[in-house]
């Protein structure tokens, strides 16, 4: 039998958002991105949360450092901020993103420059 407690948690994340936001609804999503595939810049319509499931992405918010995330590593994607790459590494990636959604509010993703 094993000496370490049966059940651990760990926050993985804890992020405050900078405004409330009116979460009526949440929608989760398991999104597959091709080897080598960029997601380009985007901007979402509420904020995303996410969890690397397997694979590995280059991950940047627009004036931010970049960095490599991988297997069970997760993220935060505010509303309206320019997210500058979401880049599959050789190995693909995929994740599931969680969109805390208002009231009839449909989730909603921007390529600016497209």
């Amino acid at each position: 039998m094993s000496s370490g407690p049966p059940i651990t948690r760990t926050v993985l994340l804890d992020q405050a958002l900078p405004a409330p936001h009116p979460t009526a609804h949440v929608e989760i999503r398991r999104i597959t991105i091709a080897p080598g595939q960029p997601a380009g810049l985007h901007v979402h319509n509420g904020p995303v949360f996410g969890a690397v499931e397997t694979g590995s992405v280059v991950y940047q918010v627009e004036g931010e450092p970049e960095t490599v995330l991988g297997p069970g590593d997760v993220f935060y994607e505010p509303e309206g901020v320019r997210i500058a790459r979401f880049d599959a590494r050789d190995e693909g990636v995929t994740f599931l993103g969680y969109f805390l959604l208002a009231a009839g509010q449909a989730a909603e993703l921007e390529f600016p420059g497209r």
